[in-house]
């Protein structure tokens, strides 16, 4: 069997993984829904959301740096949730469920700080997994000049 760190880590690997680990992410934030009803239920939502959105930043740009890529997922978060002020989401959360998904009803500031929750444990895999893959990479390794 070979193991994680052997296998080949391409573009088009992520590019595969991205979606599934964003349905595991709905999964998971579905399930929670099921079983509780109160803070977890809303924060955990919100967290899994921003994992969501650095599954999705992941696929399009599968070769982007664990911190930048944790960033835009943030960053896209935050301004996803600004823009409710506007009441623009509210109008089409009101026509659309996929909309109330996507773009939320109405601001939470509290929300502003659990994004990163959702991503940061990701940014730190995704570094880690890069680590691992220069490490195990024999064309990573230092060349040994001293005979």
């Amino acid at each position: 069997m070979a193991t994680f760190a052997r296998l080949p880590i391409t573009s088009r690997t992520v590019r595969l993984l991205m979606p599934v680990a964003a349905l595991l992410f709905l999964g998971l934030a579905l399930l929670i829904r099921v079983v509780d009803d109160g803070a977890l239920r809303q924060y955990s939502g919100t967290a899994l959301y921003a994992s969501m959105v650095w599954a999705g930043v992941l696929f399009l740009w599968p070769r982007m740096a664990p911190v930048p890529a944790g960033t835009l997922a943030t960053v896209f978060c935050w301004l996803v949730e600004c823009a409710q002020l506007t009441g623009v989401p509210a109008e089409l959360s009101a026509r659309s469920l996929a909309a109330r998904l996507a773009l939320g009803v109405q601001f939470d500031p509290v929300d502003l700080a659990w994004y990163p929750v959702g991503v940061a444990p990701l940014v730190v895999l995704h570094h880690l997994v890069r680590a691992r893959r220069r490490t195990a990479s024999p064309a990573a390794r230092p060349v040994d000049t001293h005979v």
